[in-house]
């Protein structure tokens, strides 16, 4: 089809963005362009001090009336039980209780709302609880995923492996479940695993089973028909469990064994994620068989104070950033990538160094920014990412659990909890040397249909310019932006992510608006916010979900970090909307933030698109190509016809 392209005018001056007084539509934008020089008012002192109390008067907002006009009402919802759900099984916290103990009521969902939620082509079972991505692979041609499944309720508990499969990562096929809890050593939970492809072909899983006194212990299994592309069927091996806690070791402090590695002796190397005390630390293990194993007595790695380290992955980047490593690969121009997903905070982190295959021990390039402590995998809502080898394609692909933060009640509702990111590449950034960056799979561009271009949409401080495209639920937007200084650029200090959209300053905030009703009642800010300091200039990369939805009972935060941006770079952006998922990538994927959203208005047609500028002292320059994207229509395997 042919792509429409648009020469935006915006118009001299629309109210700032604020937490109360939310500027009207901006109306058809002008069919010229503008030019980029020429200076906006600065705005009153006035308007500054409104902002401010409108940001604490934000904090009581009330819903407004729901889709299909029914007036929301407040039920009752009990979060008596404080402690997460999970935490006294041995895992992570797979409820919000902790994070929503202080509401008093629960917003009145619509099954149209529930509806809208769902998406259309990331990857979520027909129904009930999901987490964890456990052991992908590419075999006989299919791609792998098992993810952690409970097929009762939409609520984590009777964890089981469920199973999917596809040919180019986004059309899955959901298979039937893999394995089930039946075994003393996994009655409480096939908990999560890697897969390790010998050179033979042989496929060897590792998982994490709870046993029937609730300790953590290492299983094997393997398929149990290796002509099968779909390895429907496995065998656990009769020993299990080959692993169990070391006598130093908690028996709940014990899991998540990673994708093993060939040392130069000949042996297999894998890791495992515990702690000793506050310490997290990475065990790590060597085998000839995968049934018999040596704990080293160093430890691949560890770092104080960050606590319990689960899901761990770990392996080789190339220098030149060109291609993926299988796990194996070793020698010059290899760093290695450590990742821990941390229990006390609930986040990933990551860090660059370098590993020696003789005493196998791992040193952080940086260790001001050693795991746990520095960069984060990703700033949104993105935990317990796994990684496999592609052999096909000769790429890393990484998946990551996007959890809720509604309440059990309404997941129970709605039938459903938990998605899985779009399958990104891993590669080293060769022009910074200090961070990975993540980027879709080029099969996502399989769904993309038309394209509209703005090309050099100015936008003014305090203005919003509505992005004529339609219904905006399920997007890939590419955006590159450039600024014009309108006074001095003084030195700010202080700003960053954490006053989201709202919070001005003469560099910030701008970007885009997703997921935005026409009022501007409910929205989702991706924005840039730079500023002078003494240091230098820093660059933020941020999402805002305080506005994302009307209702109360929602954990909305503000996510983002710094972002390199490189001399000569201009700043750039690359956002996949999915109806409540929206996947952030700044500086061609430096930094990476995932929301989960939970809109009451700006559902179906009602969901548009806004550029914004936020900033008080510069204009801004956007140039955008927006895709709509089809549904992936991910459904059963048909194997009545096999």
């Amino acid at each position: 089809m042919d792509t429409p392209y648009h020469h935006l005018h915006a118009p001299p001056y629309y109210p700032p963005l604020l937490p109360e007084e939310r500027p009207s539509n901006a109306g058809p934008p002008a069919c010229h362009r503008k030019p980029f020089k020429g200076f906006a008012a600065i705005l009153a002192s006035a308007i500054f001090l409104l902002s401010l109390v409108a940001l604490i008067i934000n904090q009581t907002q009330k819903p407004l009336p729901s889709q299909d006009n029914i007036v929301p009402t407040s039920k009752p919802t009990s979060f008596s039980n404080p402690e997460p759900r999970g935490v006294a099984e041995g895992v992570s916290a797979k409820s919000n209780s902790h994070l929503l103990r202080n509401i008093k009521g629960s917003y009145n969902w619509t099954n149209a709302m529930f509806t809208w939620q769902r998406t259309s082509f990331h990857f979520q079972p027909e129904k009930n609880w999901m987490n964890d991505p456990n052991g992908p692979l590419f075999y006989k041609g299919w791609y792998h995923l098992f993810y952690q499944y409970n097929p009762d309720s939409a609520v984590w508990g009777n964890i089981t492996w469920g199973h999917a499969v596809s040919t180019d990562l986004i059309h899955w096929l959901y298979l039937p479940i893999a394995m089930v809890p039946d075994q003393w050593y996994d009655i409480n939970g096939v908990w999560t695993g890697s897969a390790t492809i010998l050179p033979n072909g042989q496929i060897i899983m590792l998982y994490t089973g709870s046993t029937d006194k609730s300790v953590q212990v290492q299983n094997l299994a393997y398929p149990a028909d290796p002509s099968d592309p779909l390895l429907l069927d496995w065998v656990r091996y009769s020993g299990n469990p080959v692993l169990v806690p070391p006598r130093h070791i908690g028996p709940k402090d014990f899991r998540d064994p990673t994708t093993a590695w060939a040392g130069p002796d000949g042996k297999w190397r894998l890791t495992i994620g515990s702690k000793i005390g506050k310490t997290g630390i990475s065990l790590v293990y060597q085998t000839t068989d995968f049934k018999t194993y040596e704990l080293l007595d160093e430890y691949l790695h560890a770092v104080p104070g960050t606590g319990m380290w689960e899901c761990v992955d770990f392996y080789p980047v190339a220098i030149n950033g060109s291609v993926g490593l299988d796990t194996s690969a070793t020698g010059p121009g290899i760093k290695h990538v450590l990742k821990a997903s941390l229990d006390d905070t609930k986040v990933d982190h990551y860090a660059i160094g370098t590993y020696n295959p003789e005493n196998d021990k791992w040193t952080p390039d940086n260790p001001e920014e050693d795991v746990g402590i520095g960069l984060k995998w990703d700033y949104g809502r993105n935990y317990a990412s796994k990684s496999f080898y592609d052999p096909y394609k000769k790429r890393r692909i990484v998946w990551g659990w996007i959890n809720e933060t509604d309440t059990e009640s309404d997941d129970l509702e709605k039938g459903w909890a938990s998605v899985q990111t779009i399958p990104r590449t891993v590669l080293y950034d060769n022009k910074t040397g200090s961070n990975v960056v993540q980027w879709p799979v080029e099969e996502i561009e399989s769904l993309r249909q038309n394209s509209t271009v703005f090309e050099e949409v100015v936008v003014e401080p305090g203005s919003v310019v509505p992005l004529d495209i339609g219904v905006a639920t399920q997007l890939d937007i590419s955006a590159e932006f450039e600024t014009e200084l309108l006074g001095s650029g003084a030195t700010e200090e202080g700003y960053g992510c954490s006053g989201g959209a709202v919070d001005r300053s003469a560099m910030g905030p701008f970007g885009l608006l997703v997921n935005a009703h026409d009022s501007l009642s409910e929205l989702t800010p991706i924005f840039f916010r730079s500023s002078n300091t003494t240091n230098g200039t820093n660059t933020y990369f941020c999402a805002d979900e305080t506005r994302s939805s009307l209702a109360p009972d929602v954990f909305k935060q503000v996510h983002g970090s710094k972002v390199p941006v490189l001399q000569g770079e201009k700043l750039s952006m690359r956002i996949l909307v999915d109806h409540s998922i929206v996947e952030s990538f700044g500086q061609g994927g430096r930094t990476v933030i995932t929301s989960r959203i939970y809109p009451t208005k700006a559902i179906y047609g009602a969901a548009r698109l806004f550029l914004f500028n936020n900033a008080t002292g510069v204009n801004v320059k956007a140039t955008l190509k927006i895709w709509r994207l089809n549904s992936a229509f991910i459904h059963p395997f048909p194997l009545d016809q096999i």
